[in-house]
């Protein structure tokens, strides 16, 4: 199983609109390399959900419950959409300053390339993570 990280900024499509949902279909992703990542995601891999713009943080567990397919709202066909469902909000939220501050995660993605909207996330990365949630 993989682990990943999207972003979505909360007065746009937040966590607590994932849970109240139940799933939604995660689209809309126009930047090649998070595209990339989107068509990489397998069915059971985890997600972090971090709000971005305000609140800058990850608040959440998303899992993929479907992999890969065309975007219903891109009309060319080229890039794609998964589906996400809700697994369950962190003890505590991570921030990005908190993020930035810890040494195990200098190279993760989200540190390294934060415009992007969709990013790899390694078992290291999860776990530190997690432990800075309280999990």
């Amino acid at each position: 199983m993989a682990h990943w990280l999207v972003k979505s900024e909360p007065n746009t499509y937040s966590f607590a609109d994932l849970r109240r949902d139940g799933r939604t279909v995660w689209d809309g992703v126009r930047n090649n390399a998070a595209a990339l990542h989107l068509k990489a995601m397998r069915a059971g891999d985890e997600v972090l959900f971090y709000h971005s713009q305000e609140g800058l943080a990850v608040v959440g567990i998303a899992r993929v419950s479907k992999e890969a397919f065309p975007d219903p709202g891109d009309p060319s066909g080229r890039f794609v959409a998964v589906e996400l469902e809700p697994v369950r909000l962190l003890k505590a939220p991570v921030s990005l300053a908190q993020m930035k501050a810890e040494p195990a995660l200098s190279e993760m993605a989200m540190v390294r390339q934060s415009r992007l909207s969709v990013s790899p996330v390694t078992e290291a990365e999860w776990a530190a993570i997690l432990r800075m949630a309280g999990e």
